[in-house]
């Protein structure tokens, strides 16, 4: 039975001579796996250009509950980057984040509310005249919302410590090496409270960017099984530094 969805990009893998297994995440299944034939040939009906990462796709798919490789019938970019693909900064700032997506998304069932802030923030970073360099910052801190794992703002004091092993603030650091600092903890508030419009304003050297990055992949890694290393994060620092 064919389905129309929207989808997001993750990877391509190469799949005999001029087929590709890619992995998309959608709005309707979640993540899947889907075979596309004939993507390499002159006259592919679904070109292998519009399969990169982070893509955001119109979709008419074949799904079976029963799980495994499904099929696609149709697919466009939509709406077509304007770029991404060309900026070397948001080129970097997408292989960033397609690496951290393709270790949190994992439920092959929809979930909407997800889906929506990911094709969002995506369809932000390229419509945006100029890439904030905290743009990964307050992503990632914002997708755990939706992750299931995000932090509850303090009402009105002032805590000195954040926890990322228990995901709450605090005013005496905890019996464990994974906490922030009180400066840390100023500058995780600051994210939290912020929007992508307002986070041209935040004020973050790129020594603490790069200290608060670490906390948050670490964040991650304490709260989502089998997280890993993200390896792209160095390319970042190259290219913002």
């Amino acid at each position: 039975m064919l389905h129309k969805t929207r989808g997001i990009v993750l990877r391509t893998i190469n799949h005999r001579e001029s087929s590709v297994i890619c992995q998309i995440f959608t709005e309707s299944f979640g993540l899947q796996s889907y075979i596309i034939n004939g993507v390499k040939k002159n006259r592919a009906k679904i070109h292998i250009n519009i399969l990169q990462p982070l893509h955001l796709l119109d979709l008419v798919v074949y799904h079976k509950n029963s799980g495994g490789i499904q099929r696609v019938s149709e697919a466009r970019q939509l709406p077509i980057f304007q770029s991404i693909p060309y900026d070397d900064k948001k080129r970097s700032l997408a292989i960033f984040i397609t690496e951290v997506l393709q270790k949190c998304l994992k439920q092959q069932s929809a979930d909407e509310p997800l889906f929506e802030y990911i094709y969002y923030a995506v369809s932000w970073l390229d419509s945006t005249t100029e890439v904030s360099s905290n743009f990964h910052l307050y992503f990632l801190l914002r997708l755990s919302k939706f992750m299931g794992f995000y932090p509850v703002l303090p009402a009105k004091e002032n805590p000195a410590y954040f926890d990322l092993k228990e995901g709450i603030f605090c005013n005496f650091p905890p019996y464990h090496q994974f906490y922030l600092s009180d400066k840390e903890t100023r500058q995780w508030i600051n994210l939290m409270s912020s929007s992508f419009k307002d986070i041209y304003s935040l004020q973050i050297s790129l020594q603490d960017r790069r200290i608060l990055l670490d906390h948050i992949l670490d964040y991650y890694a304490l709260h989502i099984e089998n997280f890993g290393n993200i390896k792209s994060h160095y390319i970042l620092e190259e290219v913002f530094s």
